[in-house]
């Protein structure tokens, strides 16, 4: 049986030339031309480029500027993929088998655990807490796993509360991995975005022995028009997903594998995270006064990293109802909780520019209180 992807649906369906959009997940968008002006990149590299296969592993510069962020890796612990979307499908086809089972919490951006379900394999979820932060129980999550488990999956920021796991958390699935030998795949494409702090979020490489991490240049760095990804593995484990890899894209392109590299190479990476947290941290300033608008209507743990917000809100429709009548009547695009299988939720971003997020609120409140009199 096949399980059709949600939320991509939702988008595919009615992304396209919608005018106020905040249903993608990510910081907005650079331009080519303000990529190469803050990368200081001579735009003559860019024009003399030859547009060849590219090297199929990723380019060896690019995985040494990637490996430079994980602690003990090199660059044969990197797979350049395109997109974390490729990685996600690599990690299905690689770690997995017709038996085992994985364990992921929900709600959650069903890529892998929709890729997973989709070669017959379980997927069992262990559900986040809504009214405590969206916190892991660690007694449900060990109750979960068993010895066919070999995935316990995690997106940390998560997509699409927000939230960073605890110490705590963390320790917890550490040992849940290790009590049946399971792999911990870690999408960790929302690193860099912290809201309320410059610590940036620890990555869980190097913490226990079987962790497979991906990335991105998608969301921290506000390019997802690269569609350049990495995996971050132990290096038998990088070369079976490179087999893997060269069935599924052969390769990423070449100038988007230039354009990471200089993306990647200090002092612009750090420029770009900057970038990601100024518009994260007002962006979200912004909503949160929007929102107080209708009083007791919504209500939301604040996110801790990330460009979104998980938006409950207490109205008489639910979720589709609501997005669906923002779209028609506003021409505002969000995503309904119930594409995460959660209701009277929305996840809105607001990493974007002053204007033109106050002007889609405005037409956000404009919905609600047409719904509020009608009720």
């Amino acid at each position: 049986m096949f399980h059709p992807f949600h939320v991509e649906q939702f988008l595919s369906e009615l992304e396209h030339g919608v005018k106020y959009n905040y249903s993608e997940s990510g910081v907005h968008p650079m331009k080519v031309e303000e990529l190469i002006k803050l990368t200081g990149l001579d735009p003559n590299t860019i024009w003399s480029t030859v547009l060849d296969y590219p090297q199929v592993n990723g380019s060896t510069l690019l995985r040494e500027h990637i490996a430079k962020m994980y602690e003990g890796a090199d660059a044969e612990n990197i797979l350049v993929t395109a997109g974390a979307s490729e990685a996600n499908t690599l990690v299905a086809n690689t770690l997995l088998e017709p038996g085992d089972n994985m364990v992921a919490f929900r709600p959650i951006y069903e890529q892998l655990t929709g890729d997973v379900r989709n070669r017959g394999i379980e997927v069992r979820y262990v559900d986040l807490d809504p009214y405590n932060d969206w916190k892991i129980d660690p007694q449900a999550l060990m109750d979960a796993v068993d010895e066919n488990t070999k995935v316990i999956h995690i997106i940390n920021p998560n997509n699409p509360t927000g939230q960073v796991v605890s110490q705590e958390e963390r320790d917890a699935i550490i040992a849940a991995a290790a009590k049946v030998g399971a792999w911990i795949v870690a999408d960790e494409v929302y690193i860099g975005t912290e809201r309320d702090t410059d610590e940036v979020t620890k990555s869980f490489w190097g913490d226990y022995d079987k962790v497979v991490v991906l990335n991105s240049m998608s969301k921290a760095y506000g390019l997802p028009g690269l569609r350049l990804g990495w995996m971050v593995a132990p290096k038998d484990t990088i070369t079976a997903s490179w087999r893997r890899h060269e069935y599924a894209t052969v390769a990423a392109t070449t100038l988007s594998m230039r354009l990471a590299e200089a993306a990647l190479a200090e002092p612009a990476r750090g420029l770009l995270v900057e970038r990601a947290r100024r518009l994260i941290r007002t962006g979200f300033e912004t909503l949160t006064e929007a929102l107080k608008v209708h009083q007791g209507v919504f209500t939301v743990s604040p996110p801790k990293a990330s460009a979104m917000s998980f938006i409950r809100f207490d109205l008489p429709v639910d979720s589709e109802t609501l997005c669906r009548r923002l779209h028609a009547e506003q021409d505002v695009l969000v995503i309904p909780g119930s594409r995460f299988h959660v209701e009277n939720h929305f996840r809105f971003s607001s990493a974007l520019p002053e204007a033109h997020l106050r002007e889609g609120l405005n037409r956000l409140n404009k919905v609600v209180g047409s719904i509020l009199e009608t009720a």
